[in-house]
């Protein structure tokens, strides 16, 4: 099994995760990468090779796009076939634009948190959610990297009612049933100001998505 680095290396340089055996890759957010590595484990889909970006391009989705097509173009030589486990992760369309040029399928959906709940069950709640805030697990360990320091909190938490007010709840939608983890949650829910709601998603569309590219069905 591939040693998974940690979650600041995940999130600042992403990892490559390449075995080197396989004959599908997987350029996937290194947010998903313990999910990705799970299924691959839990299902031996020991055919599945997996680079991973870094997860802090979320910060910048406009970075989304070029990042995949180099990492698409790299590896393109070397493996059947390519499949990007990136949802639309606010590029607005452009990256499911840029797939399609280069031949390559994406998973559906518009985020992480949509396939991770399923894209039909979070989309029939959708409008009724418009104010909830969404962790997942990698987001629960890397809260302070991607939304505490980036909103500028750490220095003026003063801001979190006009960054927050208009939220109502946190939602954690967990991959894992992590006493240690749920804790957490609810401590950013706290820090937040908002109401906690917890929801084990498991791993949602994510395990169909990548049991159709295993498979090939």
């Amino acid at each position: 099994m591939t040693d998974l680095p940690d979650d600041t290396t995940l999130t600042e340089t992403g990892a490559d995760l390449r075995r080197g055996a396989g004959r599908i890759l997987l350029i996937a957010c290194g947010a998903l990468a313990r999910e990705i590595l799970a299924l691959i484990r839990i299902n031996g889909w020991e055919h599945l090779d997996l680079q991973c970006l870094p997860a802090k391009l979320h910060l910048y989705p406009d970075r989304i796009v070029s990042a995949v097509d180099e990492a698409v173009s790299r590896n393109r030589d070397r493996y059947d076939r390519i499949f990007v486990v990136y949802a639309d992760c606010g590029t607005g369309g452009l990256l499911q634009a840029r797939c399609d040029a280069l031949g390559v399928e994406m998973i559906p959906g518009p985020h992480c948190y949509a396939f991770f709940e399923g894209n039909d069950a979070f989309a029939a709640h959708a409008e009724d959610e418009i104010t909830a805030f969404y962790l997942t697990d990698f987001l629960v360990k890397q809260f302070d990297a991607f939304v505490w320091k980036p909103m500028g909190l750490d220095r003026h938490p003063e801001l979190r009612d006009m960054l927050f007010g208009n939220y109502t709840k946190l939602v954690y939608q967990a991959q894992t049933e992590d006493p240690a983890l749920l804790a957490k949650a609810r401590a950013c829910a706290d820090r937040l100001g908002l109401e906690f709601e917890y929801r084990f998603t498991g791993y949602g569309d994510l395990a169909t998505a990548l049991r159709r590219q295993a498979t090939g069905a």
